[in-house]
């Protein structure tokens, strides 16, 4: 895969991501959801945090602002990494699985750093009411956005039976997490690379394999 197809694949997926978001928030309330079947839902939510809304201000001793700081600067270096990481493996000429997986990831880091960074700027807040698009008042500042989620698959959503012990009448719904393009876009490309893990990073043998393979 070269760096044309590779482009194309990350603008693509930047473009269905930012317009999804874009009008999730300029649609929905904090909170709203729209049910489009009994498995899945459009329910739109704000991470101000890393995944599952782990806040670092939960687990260091530090104030929520500084911590939405440092992880949103430490995502823009992660970013930086895996966008030096795809321009080696294309220009080394890897695998297209490998480049493919890289891909992905990259466009999906960039996808939610775009929130982290800028929305705070150009949207006001969402609770009670609809967002504005570079609303006069924004809810916050550079860096200080907050990512938006609003894909929502409860496959099953049901109630412990009563003779289960400790869980017993509880709720139990399966799958709980709610996502984005951006996030589904990071988890197919790390998904590539765990199953497909022999095509992505090929021992020495199997490249001369493949380079016989073209050559003959």
């Amino acid at each position: 895969m070269n760096l044309k197809k590779s482009l194309i694949i990350i603008i693509l997926i930047l473009l269905v991501d930012q317009i999804s978001k874009i009008y999730i928030k300029t649609s929905f309330i904090l909170g709203e959801a729209h049910e489009v079947f009994s498995w899945f839902k459009i329910l739109f939510i704000e991470n101000e945090g890393a995944a599952w809304g782990t806040k670092l201000s939960d687990l260091l001793p530090i104030s929520e602002p500084v911590g939405k700081l440092v992880l949103t600067i430490f995502r823009i270096f992660a970013v930086f990494g895996i966008g030096y990481w795809l321009w080696d493996i294309i220009r080394k000429q890897s695998p297209k699985t490998l480049i493919l997986a890289v891909s992905l990831i990259f466009a999906g880091a960039v996808g939610n750093i775009i929130d982290s960074v800028f929305y705070g700027l150009i949207f006001d807040h969402s609770h009670g009411q609809v967002a504005t698009l570079f609303a006069e008042e924004p809810y916050g500042s550079l860096f200080h956005g907050k990512v938006v989620d609003m894909l929502y698959f409860p496959l099953v959503d049901t109630t412990w039976p009563d003779w289960v012990p400790s869980w017993g009448g509880q709720r139990f719904r399966f799958f709980e997490p709610v996502f984005n393009i951006a996030d589904t876009a990071i988890s197919t490309g790390v998904g590539i690379l765990i199953v497909f893990n022999k095509k992505a990073f090929p021992k020495e043998e199997d490249k001369k394999e493949a380079v016989a393979d073209q050559n003959a």
